[in-house]
């Protein structure tokens, strides 16, 4: 299995696997779901701003017609 991504181009499993470990030796197992709640309430944060954007775009290009 390889993935790729824009910025690291084709990485494997083992690589994957190692920059978890990685992560985990650094952060601990207590910190890392502190960062993953943090992590997500950043995306679903950003989701909303998006969403309410376009909503104002769309609002925009109704009132304009």
């Amino acid at each position: 299995m390889q993935t790729s991504l824009l910025f690291l181009g084709s990485i494997g499993t083992t690589e994957i696997l190692v920059i978890l470990f990685i992560v985990l030796l650094l952060f601990g197992a207590k910190k890392i779901p502190e960062l993953a709640r943090g992590l997500g309430r950043g995306i679903r944060e950003f989701k909303d701003a998006t969403k309410e954007i376009k909503k104002n775009i769309e609002e925009e290009v109704q009132e304009k017609r």
